[in-house]
């Protein structure tokens, strides 16, 4: 008896380089230079002299002002996230407790809402904070803006921290205690080093949120780069002052990518030998 032989044709491979993703890839990236050509030929059509003469020296001084928002809340919120890094990391479970609730309300609630709660909560609070000279301090609605900013970043650091230090081997601890260093030395000479390369790129992701994020300020009368926008556009009705300001924005966003890439590529260079 002969036995039939069944074949089994394989579906055919797609072409190299014509995947479906590949396509998808080709035609968002075709959409993207569309309307980046659609902005370039509107700012042309639309450019306004006058309104760069008069309005672009409030640009660079809304520029500035987000900057020192940022940088200043940043490093405050650095320097927060540690103690409240270390609460979380302990076994006190009062003090895991209430670090833990603190990092969730600050992830878990809106930028804006705690803006807020401390421009317009803190103002009932008037007679209370005069009472013990704190009052100079929030009427300012920058000073509030640095102080909401520096809780929020803070939580989020603390958790970017945590996380790094967490992913270090476990291994790292041991052989420093077998060479006698006790754990402030492990952590500062051994532990922190490896931490922050693991921890810089999302460093770099908290930094470029809150350069985006501290656009809501404008909306309690702080004039950065937004609130000059909003200015502008009250008084000119012209709608390439948004456009201007995002552009701005994305230069400062990927100025900052660049030298958070460069800063990783300095920092692992033994990784790539």
């Amino acid at each position: 008896m002969s036995t039939a032989t069944a074949i089994v044709e394989k579906p055919a491979e797609p072409a190299p380089g014509w995947t479906k993703a590949r396509i998808t890839g080709h035609v968002l990236l075709a959409l993207w230079a569309l309307l980046g050509l659609g902005l370039v030929w509107f700012l042309v059509a639309s450019w306004n002299p006058e309104l760069i003469k008069k309005y672009g020296p409030s640009y660079l001084s809304g520029i500035e002002v987000t900057l020192t928002l940022v940088a200043i809340s940043i490093v405050l919120g650095a320097l927060l996230s540690i103690p409240i890094t270390y609460a979380r990391m302990s076994k006190n479970p009062i003090l895991s407790g209430f670090a833990y609730a603190y990092v969730y309300f600050f992830r878990g609630t809106p930028l804006l809402a705690q803006t807020f709660l401390i421009y317009y909560g803190l103002g009932s609070f008037r007679p209370q904070l005069e009472m013990v000279g704190l009052w100079s301090f929030f009427r300012d609605a920058f000073n509030c803006a640095i102080f909401a900013f520096s809780l929020n970043t803070a939580a989020y650091q603390a958790e970017i921290l945590r996380g790094a230090i967490e992913s270090v081997p476990k291994g790292q601890w041991e052989g420093a205690s077998s060479l006698g260093l006790h754990k402030l030395q492990t952590l500062r000479k051994i532990i922190l080093p490896q931490a922050l390369i693991v921890a810089l790129r999302p460093y770099g992701n908290e930094v470029i949120l809150m350069i985006k994020g501290s656009a809501i300020v404008a909306i309690i009368t702080v004039y950065d780069l937004m609130g000059i926008t909003r200015l502008t556009y009250s008084r000119t009705f012209d709608f390439q002052a948004y456009i201007w300001a995002a552009i701005f924005y994305l230069i400062m966003v990927e100025a900052l990518r660049h030298c958070i890439e460069w800063i990783e590529r300095r920092i692992t260079r033994h990784l790539h030998r």
